[in-house]
């Protein structure tokens, strides 16, 4: 296997390739395609920025191809292709992926959390010394972050993807565990989750 593993824990990071029309649709219904693009590059970076300083391994996986020479470098990030007809399909063979891989805590994020910070997730990654589970509850229903030290198959399956039922299904999914959750967070998908926030006035003027 051509990346060797260096920590225990592994941080996956879902990102849509930044194209115009495709990225950040609802966002763009109101600021406009070019602008959700823009917004949108400015996500990727702050992530980037946030998991650069996790002590982890970490792999980017991309929605529609690889990139080669992008924002992640190769020799921080791994490089991956999504797979799967849903969102809890391809999260399910990402996790899968890794647990094979031989790793012994594997957590996944998004690129659209301009309030996430690498302490959240260090923070996350020590949760699962002492939990089963630890999830980063988002403001929309759904859920920013999700770590596990072992893989939960069924929290993978029969969700409502972007809808505001995803993260209590998946917890009555998760009676019988161990589960942490992080503070709750807002991740950017509409015009008003980004309308008041200070970092995103230099698109709104």
């Amino acid at each position: 296997m051509e990346n060797k593993i260096k920590s225990e824990n592994l941080l996956l990071i879902f990102t849509r390739n930044p194209e115009l029309g495709k990225a950040k649709t609802r966002l763009a219904k109101t600021v406009g395609d070019e602008k959700a693009l823009e917004i949108y590059k400015f996500l990727l970076d702050k992530t980037k920025e946030i998991t650069s300083k996790v002590t982890s391994d970490k792999a980017v996986y991309y929605s529609v191809k690889i990139r080669e020479n992008d924002i992640w470098d190769a020799k921080s990030y791994q490089k991956h292709q999504q797979v799967g007809e849903d969102l809890g399909i391809r999260m399910l063979n990402a996790f899968k992926n890794s647990f094979a891989a031989g790793y012994q805590k594997v957590m996944i994020i998004g690129s659209d959390l301009f309030d996430l910070t690498s302490e959240n997730i260090e923070n996350a990654f020590q949760q699962l010394d002492s939990n089963d589970v630890v999830l980063g509850p988002a403001e929309d229903g759904g859920y920013y972050l999700l770590g596990m030290n072992a893989l939960q198959e069924d929290i993978f399956k029969n969700k409502d993807w972007g809808t505001a039922s995803v993260r209590k299904d998946t917890l009555i999914d998760l009676q019988d565990k161990a589960v942490f959750l992080l503070k709750e967070l807002n991740d950017v998908d509409v015009f008003e989750d980004i309308e008041h926030h200070s970092a995103f006035q230099q698109f709104l003027q």
